[in-house]
């Protein structure tokens, strides 16, 4: 059996009420805060969310309208299972020719990421990936996972020098390697949905495409609420936590595994080829969620000390590591 996973998120938006379901077309609900509208959906395979303020309830709606248009675009780009999109082709070829704009500055921000943490963010990790979903889907498939060979074969495929970026070309240069962006792409259209509310004079919203990223505070005037989740049950959370003009994103290897204790998950360590095991999951908040996304992946493989100047180098933020013991380690560089 060939089964596609997705990437199961453990932060959802506290302040969201009600019980309407995910849709994937566009439906609005007006809030119990004047001039609030929200939508709820999927995106990029993720639950998600818009809550836009707007004085105007027929102007947010076709706000929210034109963000999901982006969001549709944006996926042409980087969806890993449209065969038509700038990724697919790049898998499938090796190469991509006059390759879509942002396509190039996400994987040169990818490629920043991966120098920053010394390759624990690596976006050419996609064979580990297709070697654990096929080792994990067959009958009987041996619970200590791939074997040594079928697993060193995986990982001379990856390593991110040896993709070429450039604006007329990106280039994979290993026969057989393959990108993934799912470690990255939800926090890169969270903030092109930000960014294009933001321009169209919101002030007040809270976009969540699988990363979450506050425009201003609530209207009410308090900041956002956000709660993280215990990814072993999903009716606990970890904390909340409060937002406003920052981004927030969290990895955790319960998020998608391949066996029944997490062991092995899709949270890959590139040099090792085995999968991250270190914290129950681990948040991060940063201005951007490109940021924060990709940080949250790349800390999941690193000790918490890591964090301080890896937080330095891009600006500052918070690292919030949450142990198996579910205590808490939080680090913050302003």
């Amino acid at each position: 059996m060939n089964r596609k996973v997705t990437r199961r998120r453990f932060i959802r938006i506290a302040a969201i009420a009600g019980g309407t379901s995910l849709l994937p077309s566009i439906a609005f609900a007006r809030s119990s805060s004047a001039g609030l509208r929200q939508w709820r959906g999927i995106a990029l395979g993720a639950d998600a969310s818009l809550q836009v303020f707007h004085p105007d309830p027929a102007a947010a709606d076709r706000l929210i309208a034109a963000s999901l248009d982006e969001v549709l675009r944006l996926e042409g780009i980087f969806s890993l299972y449209r065969q038509d999109s700038d990724l697919a082709r790049l898998n499938r070829d090796g190469r991509l020719d006059a390759p879509a704009p942002e396509m190039v500055e996400l994987l040169s921000i990818a490629a920043q990421f991966s120098r920053l943490t010394a390759g624990a963010f690596d976006v050419t990790v996609q064979p580990l990936w297709e070697l654990y979903a096929k080792h994990f889907s067959l009958p009987n498939a041996d619970p200590a996972g791939p074997t040594e060979a079928a697993l060193a074969a995986a990982r001379a495929l990856v390593g991110y020098e040896a993709l070429e970026i450039d604006a007329a070309r990106v280039c994979l240069l290993q026969p057989g390697a393959k990108v993934t962006l799912n470690g990255i792409a939800q926090g890169y259209v969270t903030d092109r949905v930000a960014d294009v509310l933001r321009a169209a004079g919101c002030e007040h919203t809270l976009v969540d495409m699988g990363e979450i990223r506050a425009i201003g505070a609530h209207p009410a005037g308090r900041p956002w609420d956000v709660a993280i989740r215990d990814p072993r049950d999903g009716s606990r959370t970890f904390a909340g936590l409060q937002l406003d003009n920052m981004s927030v994103a969290t990895s955790s290897g319960m998020g998608t595994p391949f066996d029944a204790t997490g062991r092995f998950n899709h949270i890959f360590d590139p040099s090792k080829g085995t999968c991250a095991s270190k914290y129950l999951s681990v948040s991060v908040k940063t201005m951007r969620a490109t940021s924060a996304d990709a940080l949250s992946t790349a800390l999941s493989l690193m000790p918490t000390e890591a964090a301080t100047s890896v937080l330095q180098a891009t600006g500052g933020g918070e690292a919030l590591f949450w142990e198996k013991s579910r205590t808490l380690t939080s680090i913050q560089v302003a």
